[in-house]
């Protein structure tokens, strides 16, 4: 095969290319120039930061032929034999597919024979944490008391499945990320050394996709490499990664700031359409936000952001967005990630996500904000009080009752807003009403409220102050503390039914009632029962009463949650 893959022409051939482990590099030179090496290491970390290269320079060291030094040569026989794998006296194992008892068993048997072609055996096992309970067992042995000639290297991308004994019989070396400035500088170096013409920007971009290891990032680099014509661009890279670019980035978050909701879902609609994955789009949103975030808090942060690049849009949007508002949008698209994973249809609920965020957005143009809907409930009941202290006054003076039948019809405007209470309705549903179904409804309506605000929170806003009074099997009668929100509710009507029916299986409506109007109701529904119980002549003589001309008009005028009738 003529062409081999960037990542294994320039792997690491000593210890200056390991990318960003210096503090790793220089304890196992020290070592060797000070001959303190120990028998058993452990390399644990992400994927692609260089562990087994690191193992393989730091065999090459320790049996080149021309130290100690702090670099292997590479020239000597040891050094191109240990390279090329020749020597069998270094061997690389991968415990993912050789992971058994027998395995290690016959490492066990071949560790007490001297080396034949260098001064020291090594046995780097790759992916250690992958062998059986009964292969550990076998070697622990072997690590405790290992013979002089040989060096065990353990490498691992999850050192929590190892047992405590192994880890404890070994100096341990904790591998890291390797920071984005680190990686364009390795990417340049390689891209001279090739003569291919890379943008500072496209190298940035596969560094932030390469989430930290070196691996990776060439790999997309030589993908970069292969899409590309004349030169790789920041565009080819956002191509093959499916990342979206920063510009984009910075404008779908703007927008969500500004309560631009068509321009949010427009911008989110053709990146998905130009094939960017939704996934790899809610993670670049949640990490620019992060990176906001962050630069807000100490722009000495710089070099631990992991999305974002800093520019003068970067640096703007930093003074302007407020920092609630960042993470409330950070808690929003953190749950649309979670819920996209299993989903077929991860537009939706990204879009679902935009909405939530626009709808709770910051709004600092609107400094005249609406008066509260309770200080426009107060208002409405100091002026029903006004009115109604008026109409008495006239009347005391008068004592005219026909004056007072007259007065709703002037001030007719007053209840014009109010909520009408749909008596009949509700007297219809009282008559269906069994205990059973409001029991069922009681029962269950906690998780139709939790239901009803991860739907919809200006509609479960509206409903929160209120409680299930009666229910038939198609209807439930709800009771709020506040007139207003049986208007407010019945304005996401179609919402509050459709998680209703959800919630409890079944095609339910319902009707609100204020709670002053549900207890009369009630009150006179319970009456209306004993009195069928009774003699029809009683019945007949309550119904025919007629009601006082003052209360009628005082009970026109401001309603029956406002009136109390005292004798």
């Amino acid at each position: 095969m003529g062409y081999q893959a960037l990542y294994r022409v320039w792997r690491p051939k000593n210890f200056e290319d390991v990318v960003g482990q210096v503090h790793i590099t220089r304890t196992l030179q020290n070592a060797i120039m000070q001959d303190k090496f120990t028998h058993a290491y452990l390399f644990s970390g992400p994927r692609g930061t260089g562990k087994t290269s690191a193992a393989k320079i730091f065999a090459k060291a320790v049996n080149c032929q021309n130290g100690p030094a702090l670099e292997p040569c590479n020239e000597c026989d040891a050094c191109l034999g240990i390279q090329d794998g020749s020597i069998s006296d270094v061997v690389e194992i991968d415990a993912a597919s050789n992971n058994g008892v027998d395995d290690v068993r016959e490492i066990r048997d071949k560790v007490k024979y001297a080396p034949s072609s260098v001064t020291y055996k090594v046995y780097i096992v790759d992916e250690v944490h992958m062998l059986s309970t009964g292969a550990f067992n076998a070697l622990l042995k072997t690590l405790e008391e290992p013979p002089k000639h040989v060096i065990f290297i353990l490498a691992t991308t999850e050192p929590h499945k190892l047992p405590l004994t192994i880890i404890s019989r070994c100096q341990r070396f904790d591998f890291k990320r390797i920071a984005q400035s680190s990686m364009v500088a390795r990417m340049q170096r390689i891209m001279e050394a090739e003569g291919i013409n890379v943008t500072t920007e496209a190298l940035e971009a596969i560094a932030l996709s390469a989430e930290g290891g070196m691996r990776d990032a060439l790999s997309l680099l030589d993908q970069a490499i292969s899409y590309s014509e004349d030169q790789v661009q920041i565009d080819d890279v956002l191509a093959i990664t499916g990342s979206v670019s920063q510009s984009k980035l910075a404008n779908v978050v703007t927008e969500m700031y500004g309560n631009e909701v068509k321009a949010a879902l427009l911008e989110v609609d053709q990146m998905i359409q130009e094939g960017k994955d939704p996934g790899r789009f809610v993670f670049d949103v949640i990490y620019y936000l992060r990176d906001l975030l962050l630069y807000q808090s100490a722009p000495s942060l710089e070099n631990i952001l992991e999305r974002a690049i800093v520019d003068e849009t970067f640096i703007e949007m930093a003074k302007q967005l407020d920092a609630e508002w960042i993470q409330m949008a950070i808690r929003e698209l953190n749950q649309c990630q979670q819920e996209i994973k299993w989903t077929n249809s991860p537009k939706v609920f990204i879009e679902v996500a935009i909405l939530k965020i626009c709808d709770k957005g910051y709004k600092p143009k609107q400094s005249d904000v609406p008066i509260p809907a309770i200080e426009q409930l107060n208002d409405r009941i100091n002026q029903l009080e006004q009115q109604l202290k008026q109409i008495s006054s006239q009347t005391s003076e008068t004592n005219q009752p026909a004056q007072m039948t007259n007065a709703p019809k002037r001030n007719a405007s007053a209840n014009r807003n109010s909520f009408k209470v749909p008596i009949d309705r509700i007297r219809n549903v009282l008559n269906d009403a069994s205990k059973p179904a409001i029991q069922k409804i009681r029962s269950q309506w906690p998780a139709f409220m939790d239901a009803l605000k991860k739907q919809s929170a200006p509609a479960h806003a509206t409903i929160q102050n209120s409680k299930p009074s009666a229910a038939s099997d198609e209807v439930v009668i709800i009771s709020f503390r506040y007139e207003i929100h049986c208007s407010l509710a019945l304005e996401h009507k179609q919402t509050i039914e459709l998680i209703l029916s959800e919630t409890f299986g079944q095609n339910l409506s319902f009707i609100p009632i204020p709670e002053a109007e549900w207890s009369n109701l009630r009150e006179e529904y319970v009456q209306r029962q004993k009195q069928q119980e009774g003699s029809d002549t009683s019945t007949s003589s309550a119904s025919n009463k007629e009601e006082d001309p003052m209360v009628e008009a005082a009970r026109k005028l401001v309603g029956d949650d406002l009136l109390e009738i005292h004798d």
